[in-house]
């Protein structure tokens, strides 16, 4: 069993798992503390991005971590992508997707918030786990991705993706980005930024995003920097 998940507050609807994390981590509570929703009302993800999911369809859930590794981000992308398949893939910094057609439709989001200098992180994950894309707004379908498994999987998933966790946070940072690079997503697209654009190489030690500029020059972007756009 995973040491994370306890101690465990769960709620029928909260405005965001992340704030009520957060709260919690401030007064002091353990490691591996977890907060979990059956849905809602203002999840959200980087940049004040809006996170939305039809109630119990998803898994909605915030750590608290002390002492949180270098390379969270990352290593909960890979965590969620040893429950979700094969098929899933990471975007760059946070987005766990699957590749349909020549686009990315958006399986899961993670957002890592928290006070370097208290030693502490909250780890927030969404993952579409039984959602129906015919219940999404019409918006949303065509960037939406599900698992398409029922409801009663939210649980089992759940212990899974803790263990998962518990396991890459263990693993050295090479054993990290290795892994990681097996799924990028968007090494040789096409992207573009508020300063530029280029096409993604990769990501370097420090798990920012390489970039191979058109002059053949290489930039790395840190994830709190840029808003990543495909180029067509």
């Amino acid at each position: 069993m995973s040491d994370l998940g306890h101690p465990r507050l769960h709620m029928r609807c909260t405005g965001s798992t992340n704030d009520r994390a957060r709260e919690l981590a401030r007064a002091g509570a353990p490691h591996g503390t977890l907060v979990t929703a059956a849905e809602q009302s203002a999840g959200r993800g980087r940049h004040g991005r809006s996170w939305s999911a039809p109630p119990a369809s998803s898994l909605l859930m915030s750590l608290v971590l002390r002492s949180p590794p270098r390379l969270l981000p990352l290593i909960a992308a890979l965590a969620v992508c040893d429950v979700a398949g094969e098929r899933a893939r990471i975007k760059w910094p946070n987005d766990v997707v699957v590749i349909r057609g020549e686009g990315l439709a958006k399986l899961a989001g993670i957002l890592a918030e928290g006070r370097p200098q208290e030693g502490w992180a909250v780890l927030g994950i969404g993952l579409n786990v039984a959602v129906r894309l015919d219940d999404l707004p019409a918006e949303l379908r065509e960037r939406a991705a599900t698992m398409g498994l029922e409801r009663d999987a939210l649980e089992p998933l759940l212990a899974r993706l803790l263990e998962a966790l518990e396991h890459r946070m263990a693993q050295p940072a090479q054993d990290t980005l290795q892994a990681w690079r097996e799924r990028d997503a968007l090494r040789g697209r096409a992207i573009a930024w508020a300063g530029g654009r280029g096409r993604a190489a990769g990501v370097d030690g420090d798990g920012r995003l390489v970039v191979l500029l058109d002059d053949g020059a290489r930039t790395a972007l840190d994830a709190g920097e840029v808003h990543l756009q495909a180029v067509g």
